[in-house]
């Protein structure tokens, strides 16, 4: 007898990036696909393109999203929608930013998640994939983005636990510098994260980061993929840095 099938995924931020290519490389395996983003006509022709379907829905809007959810009952939730506000630095964040990055990369994805697993509880069968950082495992410049990605990092790990004997899977997966419009987007000092977005690095692509999650999607039942960090060749993390501050005028 052949095992039971993921038939039924749930991206979220789908409209760019890692999400747009994960809605791609999912459909294209022929699974029913439902992606969420904001940007209706960005959607419109992701579905044009892989024959997804589409709601239009902010996930920081907890009722119209956990109704979404409730209602489509996945078998795969990708939870992939992020905001990078405060990478470049938590001092000149508005309350408004940090609000934000609470509600839509800590909140918003445990709200879907607890929807999402009564249903795979009730059928011993799911997968939850959690888009975290390598902000999350390693000491970095970015306190507010690295503290929400951390979050999640803690949260795969513990589901995981919470969840043995489902038959429902949880994978972590930890980008470096992928080529999407992250820098392009977030909030904090624009000359800063233009520095951070030019380099000459060969970044990962999106495409890289959607193969991985079919890798842990398509391993065997008995396989659960719990945390895969994943950077450029020329991306590395690590190491201690100084930094000497001139004290004089500073006052004592």
């Amino acid at each position: 007898m052949g095992e039971r099938q993921l038939k039924r995924a749930l991206v979220t931020g789908a409209t760019s990036g890692i999400g747009a290519a994960t809605v791609r490389a999912i459909a294209g395996t022929g699974r029913t696909t439902l992606a969420l983003a904001r940007r209706s006509e960005r959607l419109r022709n992701l579905a044009d393109e892989t024959g997804c379907d589409w709601i239009t829905c902010d996930v920081r809007d907890c009722q119209h999203v956990l109704e979404v959810v409730g209602e489509f009952e996945p078998d795969i939730v990708v939870n992939n929608a992020g905001v990078g506000h405060g990478i470049a630095g938590l001092s000149d964040m508005t309350q408004e930013d940090i609000r934000a990055s609470l509600e839509t990369n800590v909140q918003a994805p445990i709200q879907i998640t607890a929807c999402a697993v009564r249903g795979m509880k009730r059928r011993n069968l799911g997968h939850v994939v959690n888009i975290g950082s390598i902000a999350g495992l390693h000491t970095m410049i970015s306190s507010l983005y690295g503290a929400t990605k951390s979050a999640i990092h803690q949260f795969s790990q513990n589901l995981r636990v919470e969840l043995a004997g489902t038959g429902i899977r949880v994978t972590e997966i930890c980008p470096g510098r992928v080529e999407t419009e992250f820098y392009g987007v977030a909030s904090g000092n624009p000359e800063g994260l233009a520095k951070m977005a030019d380099t000459e690095i060969r970044s990962l692509q999106p495409e890289d980061i959607a193969r991985t999650i079919l890798f842990a999607l398509d391993a065997p039942m008995r396989v659960n993929v719990s945390t895969i960090e994943i950077l450029p060749v020329e991306q590395v993390v690590g190491g201690v840095r100084m930094a000497p501050c001139s004290w004089e005028n500073k006052g004592e």
